[in-house]
This record gives structure tokens, sequence and C-alpha cells, in this order.
């Protein structure tokens, strides 16, 4: 049950009108990440809810619901803002969107199982 309302819920986070609504923010300083996040990574089964938090330093700790955890570091390189962790390297960006603070994390590969993750700063 608990996969399948998740399931749902990814499809209409995915598929909900963002266009316009959404604007990029630029990061200057990894502090600007620090606080807990909730929200959605892609993983071989389908999406899965996950709990993330930042320290000022931008160091993470995330874990999903299954127990699946990863440990890692954002960081800024040439002015975009990346991340590297136990299990993947890649790009991240920060956006608002409806007044909300949404971080997206695209890895370079799809390794150990997985993908992009979204989240919404919570605290």
């Amino acid at each position: 049950m608990r996969r399948h309302l998740a399931l749902i819920l990814g499809v209409v986070l995915v598929m909900s009108p963002l266009e316009g609504v959404t604007q990029e923010k630029q990061i200057v300083d990894v502090k600007e990440l620090a606080g807990t996040w909730r929200g959605w990574v892609t993983r071989e089964q389908g999406h899965e809810p996950v709990t993330m938090i930042v320290s000022a330093d931008g160091s993470y700790r995330a874990a999903t619901v299954d127990t699946a955890s990863t440990a890692g570091k954002f960081y800024l390189q040439d002015g975009k803002l990346r991340y590297r962790s136990s299990r993947t390297i890649g790009t991240a960006s920060l956006s608002v969107a409806r007044g909300n603070s949404v971080l997206t994390m695209v890895p370079e590969e799809f390794v150990y199982g997985t993908g992009r993750a979204e989240y919404e700063l919570v605290e």
C-alpha cells in the first residue's frame, strides 16, 4: 500500500504543471542548504520517500524508509552546485516553487540503483 501511494504521489508530482512557477536560485555558499529536506529518490524499484539532513558545511546524510542511506557533501565548482556521496556524484540545483525551496539532485550515472532525487525544505 505504501509503495502504491508513493508511486501515485510521484506521478502527480512529475505531471503537475510547474512551468512559470519555478524559479532557480543561485547558491553562493553551501550553508544556504542547511536544514532538513524531505522528498523522493528514484530507485530501481520506483520512487521512494527520503529524508536528508544537510549541515552548514554542506555535508549531508540521507535515508529512505527502507533504511537505505548515503552520506555526502555539497560543494561549489565553477559557480555550479555539485555533490559527491557514498553512492554517486552529480549536479544539484535549488529553486523556489510555490513558495517552497526545492532541491534537485541529478547523478552523472545511474549507479547503485540510485537516480534523480527531489526534496523540499521542511526545517
